[in-house]
């Protein structure tokens, strides 16, 4: 039986090479996700937001606020998958892109 040509994309782009740690870090992204949906409410109770909040203040908040979370639960996700080391290359490209730290550049 092939595999579906998307799988078979990801594991060459991500530099995988079994297809255990292909679906550990499918289920990793799916799990940080979910986690994000829990971790949204606590941070708004936390930091005050109500039902009554103008939909602009959460969104003000919500940019700087939950994204964090979200990368915190890929590294705490594909820790406990066997991933971290996956998942920490990828946040690194992940800032690198968004110009929060800088490339090493060769010396």
């Amino acid at each position: 039986m092939n595999k579906p040509t998307w799988i078979t994309r990801l594991k060459t782009k991500w530099n995988i090479q079994t297809d255990r740690d292909f679906w550990m870090i499918i289920l990793t992204f799916s799990l940080a996700g979910m986690f994000i949906t829990f971790a949204r409410r606590i941070i708004f109770h936390l930091v005050g937001i109500k039902a009554t909040t103008p939909l602009w203040v959460k969104v003000v908040l919500y940019i700087p606020l939950v994204p964090p979370s979200y990368y915190l639960g890929l590294l705490f996700f594909g820790t406990v998958l066997g991933q971290f080391a996956f998942f920490w290359e990828w946040e690194k490209n992940m800032l690198r892109r968004l110009r929060l730290i800088r490339s090493k550049k060769p010396s």
